[in-house]
């Protein structure tokens, strides 16, 4: 038995209720990221093999401190560039795991770029294939005394936990200059439907729907005269167009070593930014405090990258050669 929309509404409301009430619980699927710039291949795999530098990265994001079930991101992400039939091109590998209500998921993307030197920088068109793997856990359901839309023996409520995968595919154009650097992108191209199922039963099916969004990102990197500083802006802009989000981030960088920062998320928070790098080793913080209802039931939200860039010798001379997007 495969149920309907009804059970799409009210999986949501049981999500919904073990929010505790947060109105934002639009199937993030995508972790919402504050250091977008840290890890741009997240949101589109044509930003892979930039410079010669293989990138290793990972990342924890806790949102909403103080409020049980919200969301909390971990995941690593690595790229490099390689030659092959006298062609530069990139490969890349993600995989992030969230937490969010009573969901659970878990999703691994190769990625693969297509890079040509032109206009004085280098495009790149990458695309990647990954797997979701998505779970209900039915134990923390509560219902409570009274409810007059949901009942314990509701055949939309699972009566143990649901789980089940499916193929997720991706997209993006980037394009990188020694100045500034731009990209747009679609992740869940596909817009996958995931069919959680009870294990040793095929009947009863829920499904839980992965929804396509679409990515620009954009930035710079803007050295200061005749000083050691480095101003650093970029925005990114998220759509599946009924709902939009946009941000604008303002870092500042010292002797290419210390860095620090504010950003504003459209109507949803402000943000603090600190960085450090020595070595090809480097970490990153950011704090943001919500300017939402929300900010009275959570202290604010926390996410820490820390990675590590190696030197490859590709064994020619890169005309377009520039930094790590990373650092711009």
């Amino acid at each position: 038995m495969v149920l309907g929309k009804t059970t799409h509404l009210r999986l949501v409301a049981l999500l919904v209720m073990a929010l505790a009430g947060v109105m934002t619980v639009t199937a993030q699927i995508d972790a919402q990221l504050t250091q977008y710039w840290n890890a741009p291949n997240y949101y589109n795999p044509a930003a892979i093999g930039r410079g010669d530098l293989i990138h290793i990265n990972a990342g924890a994001r806790l949102q909403w401190v103080g409020i049980k079930h919200a969301p909390m991101d971990f995941m690593a992400l690595g790229d490099m560039p390689f030659k092959f039939l006298n062609r530069r091109w990139g490969v890349g590998l993600v995989v992030q795991q969230e937490n969010i209500g009573l969901y659970k998921s878990l999703r691994a993307g190769a990625q693969l770029a297509w890079k040509k030197n032109m206009l004085g920088g280098t495009l790149n068109v990458g695309v990647q294939i990954g797997l979701i793997n998505q779970s209900f856990d039915s134990d923390g359901i509560i219902i409570p005394e009274g409810d007059e839309y949901h009942e314990s023996n509701d055949e939309a409520i699972p009566a143990s936990d649901v789980k089940g995968n499916a193929i997720d595919f991706g997209g993006g154009i980037f394009f990188e200059h020694k100045k500034f650097w731009v990209g747009i992108s679609s992740t869940h191209i596909n817009a996958p439907t995931i069919q959680m199922k009870v294990e040793n039963d095929e009947e009863k099916v829920y499904e839980f729907d992965a929804g396509r969004l679409y990515y620009f990102m954009a930035g710079s990197n803007i050295p200061i005269k005749n000083t050691l500083f480095e101003i650093q802006p970029s925005l990114m802009f998220k759509t599946d167009f009924s709902f939009y989000q946009a941000e604008v981030t303002a870092r500042v960088r010292y002797n290419k070593f210390l860095s620090g920062g504010v950003a504003y998320r459209y109507k949803d928070a402000v943000s603090l930014l600190l960085g450090a790098d020595y070595k090809g080793f480097f970490i990153s913080y950011s704090y943001d405090y919500a300017l939402s209802a929300i900010r009275k039931a959570s202290s604010g939200s926390h996410e820490l990258f820390v990675g590590y860039n190696l030197k490859l010798n590709l064994g020619d001379k890169n005309k377009n050669k520039h930094k790590s997007i990373r650092l711009m």
